[in-house]
């Protein structure tokens, strides 16, 4: 199995391969290589360090080259940041880093990680970065063909209400007809906000938000006994709160196959 992780940051790229092999029944990794260009050796000595603690010395290949290229500000602190022990998580992954757009894709375990692998990644960058959540989960297809119906689309409410917009009531139309597809499994509906106002207002909100999402796909044939609600607020950001984009990205409705 490969793992592949790329950076491109403006003119700025390198790569990550990882190598996962089984040995006597555990997943480890075997090799991690590094290749591109990076803009100096600074950069290149931080990179290869927080690869080699991540995954040992001895698992990281250096094909780094370095010069020719003009980094945004701050750039290395912000990759080794998203060089965070989470990522290891990924399988057949692939990260991209396009000027501040981040594009991450791959197989995680479970729906948890797959939300806190990003949320890390939101916490850590500057504000002008915004990462695409491509993770899917691993073994999981039921999850799968949630997320995938999903398609890191948001559930549309009124603005500061759980009453649902057009848009969000299609969606949910074609949540509730791969809920059936899946065999009705038990979903939990969790709500989430931004971070603007106040905390406890936002997880009030998030649940309200929930319950509505819950009652709809009742009302389109889901057994009420299959569906949960949580409201989890702000506390799981997929995108920096600083932005009017990553804000709206954070106001979402989320799936997941209860246990």
């Amino acid at each position: 199995m490969y793992a592949r992780i790329i950076f491109f940051a403006l003119f700025v790229a390198f790569n990550v391969q990882a190598q996962s092999a089984s040995v006597a029944g555990s997943d480890e990794a075997a090799k991690v290589v590094a290749s591109g260009t990076v803009p100096d050796e600074a950069s290149r000595a931080a990179i290869l360090g927080k690869l080699r603690d991540l995954y040992g010395a001895a698992n990281v290949v250096d094909r780094l080259e370095v010069g020719g290229v003009v980094p945004p500000p701050n750039w290395t602190e912000y990759m080794t940041k998203l060089l965070n022990p989470n990522i290891k998580q990924v399988r057949k992954g692939q990260m991209q880093v396009n000027g501040t757009q981040i594009a991450l894709k791959g197989n995680v375990a479970n729906e948890a990680m797959r939300q806190q692998v990003v949320s890390d990644m939101a916490t850590a960058l500057n504000p002008t970065y915004t990462v695409d959540n491509g993770l899917v989960v691993a073994g999981g297809s039921a999850q799968t063909v949630l997320d995938k119906t999903l398609s890191n689309r948001v559930v549309e409410f009124e603005s500061g209400s759980a009453t649902l917009t057009p848009v969000g009531q299609k969606i949910l139309d074609e949540m509730a007809a791969a809920i059936k597809q899946i065999g009705t499994p038990k979903v939990q509906v969790i709500g989430h906000t931004d971070s603007s106002g106040n905390r406890l207002a936002n997880i009030g909100l998030s649940l309200a938000r929930a319950n509505t999402v819950r009652a709809y796909l009742i009302d389109k044939g889901i057994p009420a006994e299959s569906l949960s609600a949580v409201g989890s607020g702000p506390d799981h950001p997929v995108n920096s709160n600083d932005t009017a984009e990553g804000r709206a990205k954070n106001r979402r409705i989320e799936f997941r196959l209860a246990g």
